[in-house]
C-alpha cells in the first residue's frame, strides 16, 4: 500500500512539474512607447483602404513581423512565445487608437526586443503600406 501511495505521489509531482513547464509563462507588458513629436506629426500617404497599399503592406508584414506578432495581429507568432515582453495584440482599440506616424515609429526605430527595421524595410512605400495592412486588423 505505501509503494501504490508513493508511486501515484510521484506521478502526480512528475505531472504537476511537466505542465509548469508546457503552460505558457506569463510575458510582461512594455512600458509606454516614448514617440518624437516628429514622428507624431507623420501622416500615412495612403488613403485609408487602399487595395494595392494592403497588398504590399501584407506580403511585408508575412515577411518580417508575422513571426512575432502572428496573422492576424494577436501577438501569437512563433516566435513570440520566446519573448520577455508580449508583442502587442494590434486588432485592440488601445493600439488602433494610436496614430499613423507613432506606428511608424513602434515599427521602424523599434525598442527593446523589438528590433528596427529601418535598415531591412528601406522603401518608404512599403513601410507606409505596412503600417496600412496594420490599420485592417481591427476587431
Amino acid at each position: 500500500m505505501k509503494r501504490k501511495m508513493f508511486f501515484l505521489g510521484m506521478v502526480f509531482a512528475g505531472a504537476l512539474l511537466l505542465t509548469a513547464f508546457a503552460l505558457p509563462q506569463d510575458q510582461k507588458v512594455g512600458a509606454p512607447w516614448q514617440v518624437p513629436a516628429n514622428y507624431k506629426a507623420m501622416k500615412n500617404p495612403n488613403k485609408a483602404g487602399d487595395a494595392a497599399a494592403i497588398s504590399l503592406g501584407k506580403t511585408a508584414y508575412a515577411k518580417h513581423c508575422r513571426s512575432c506578432h502572428g496573422n492576424a495581429g494577436l501577438g501569437d507568432g512563433p516566435k513570440a512565445k520566446n519573448l520577455e515582453t508580449f508583442p502587442g495584440d494590434f486588432s485592440s482599440a488601445k493600439f488602433q487608437a494610436f496614430g499613423d506616424g507613432e506606428l511608424y515609429y513602434m515599427s521602424y526605430v523599434g525598442r527593446d526586443e523589438m528590433p528596427n527595421f529601418e535598415k531591412k524595410i528601406t522603401d518608404e512605400e512599403e513601410r507606409w503600406a505596412v503600417i496600412s495592412y496594420i490599420r485592417t486588423m481591427k476587431k
